[in-house]
């Protein structure tokens, strides 16, 4: 009888961990993934998840997904959040402090009410639009990015946060556009929708105001919207006026394919041959150079660096070297390819 009772609690105990395990989200058999990029020495070779992110898409948002990385040379899956990461490389996130593709941190605050190319190359251009305000005393803005504009071939995408006076989690706000038209895409974590091509991918990652955009080959874009709360007006002394909490996005983005001759807020230290100009050891390194990459709107190829050409597209993927860059998270110290580092 002993015997019947410890083996009843063993199986109740492993009954219960096999619900813990469903309710976070976790398959019980692991996945396999797999890489599709020719270049990687993962090309088309299964890898098995591991056992603490089992799933690629956890059907809890706040479970870790598994990836694998294409550029590792160990070709292993990891775990990783489907959230922006604000201390990993290619981050976009507070007001607004950026992690460039050389690891070093920098902020570029731009102006209120006016739009910047954070990305321009031959085949891609992402813009953002800053929001923001100027208490009395100040002499410039504060500035947040409320929304992303994004050109790919013929196509536009844009993404972007609306104003809210009071933030409410149980509110979605999130608009879209695709081509110039409103896009619906239906909340609940991992309603997904997909362009007639297969080009574009959104992805909700939690039922309202998170989502992830993939453009195939192309780049990754994991976008969160946030207010400026309470504990962060007073903290940075922002003086948020009491009709508006400025929603605004968190964003982290992963690219596959950009040249050397990339441009942009951001764009620039991904290139080789870049001196970031911020300076090491500064609390707050500004970077300016906004006449650079103004443009008039959120879908405007224009500006006096941007080389976006969608239609030397093809040529230029004949031509040009491509550098893929991974997610590279600076708060583990950790060093990435090409040579980077992170530094503060």
């Amino acid at each position: 009888m002993k015997f019947l009772s410890i083996h009843c609690i063993v199986i109740s105990l492993v009954f219960i961990l096999l619900k813990v395990t469903e309710i976070q989200g976790y398959n019980v058999t692991p996945q396999s993934v797999t890489c599709t990029n020719r270049k990687s020495k993962c090309f088309l070779k299964k890898v098995r998840c591991p056992a603490q992110c089992p799933s690629v898409k956890p059907t809890n948002s706040k479970a870790k997904a598994c990836f694998l990385d294409c550029n590792s040379p160990k070709c292993e899956a990891v775990c990783r959040n489907r959230k922006p990461n604000c201390n990993g490389l290619g981050a976009a996130c507070f007001d607004p402090r950026f992690i460039g593709g050389d690891g070093i941190v920098f902020y570029f605050h731009g102006k209120s009410n006016e739009h910047f190319a954070l990305i321009s190359d031959s085949n891609l251009q992402i813009n953002s639009r800053f929001i923001g305000h100027r208490p009395a005393g100040r002499t410039r803005d504060y500035t947040w990015i409320q929304a992303l504009g994004i050109m790919f071939d013929s196509h536009t995408f844009t993404l972007e946060a609306t104003r809210t006076t009071k933030w409410d989690e149980g509110v979605d706000h999130l608009q879209f556009t695709y081509d110039g038209k409103p896009l619906i895409i239906p909340e609940g974590h991992l309603s997904e929708w997909n362009s007639t091509q297969k080009d574009l991918k959104v992805e909700r990652t939690s039922s309202k105001n998170s989502v992830t955009v993939t453009l195939p080959d192309v780049a990754e874009i994991s976008v969160n919207v946030i207010p400026v709360t309470e504990q962060d007006n007073k903290v940075h002394n922002y003086q948020i006026p009491s009709d508006d909490c400025f929603a605004h996005l968190e964003v982290q983005f992963r690219f596959f394919g950009l040249s050397p001759e990339v441009e942009g807020v951001l764009g620039k230290t991904y290139r080789p041959d870049f001196e970031n100009p911020a300076k090491p050891g500064v609390a707050m390194p500004i970077v300016g150079g906004e006449d650079k990459y103004r443009t008039s709107s959120l879908l405007s190829s224009e500006c006096a660096t941007c080389v976006f050409s969608p239609a030397g597209v093809d040529e230029a993927r004949k031509n040009t070297l491509v550098m893929d860059y991974g997610i590279l998270d600076c708060n583990r110290g950790s060093s990435g390819r090409h040579g980077i580092v992170c530094r503060k």
